[in-house]
Parts: structure tokens; C-alpha cells; sequence
């Protein structure tokens, strides 16, 4: 998704980091998926009582 469709021609390392860093969090923690009852990752583990 994030990686694929774009060109990283040009782009510095560091902005490559910032960038997957960016869509990791957005991933983990604002992504809904069904299968988790609606929730992110993030917000289900945090029901389980499994997340900091």
C-alpha cells in the first residue's frame, strides 16, 4: 500500500524511515479491522488488557 505506489526515486533514506514509521503507527493504531470487531490492532489489544 504505502510502499508500492509510489517512487522512491530521490527520496533520502531518512525520509523512506519517516515515511514507513508514518503508516506503521497509522496501521497499528487507526486501521479498522472487522475481524477484530471494528477495532484497530492497537484498540483490541488495549480490550484484551494486552497493550501497554
Amino acid at each position: 500500500e504505502m510502499f508500492y505506489c509510489r517512487s522512491w526515486e530521490g527520496a533520502s533514506i531518512d525520509q523512506f524511515i519517516d515515511e514507513l514509521e508514518s503508516y506503521l503507527r497509522w496501521y497499528n493504531e487507526n486501521r479498522i479491522k472487522i475481524s477484530l470487531g471494528a477495532m484497530s490492532p492497537a484498540a483490541y489489544r488495549r480490550s484484551l488488557g494486552l497493550a501497554i
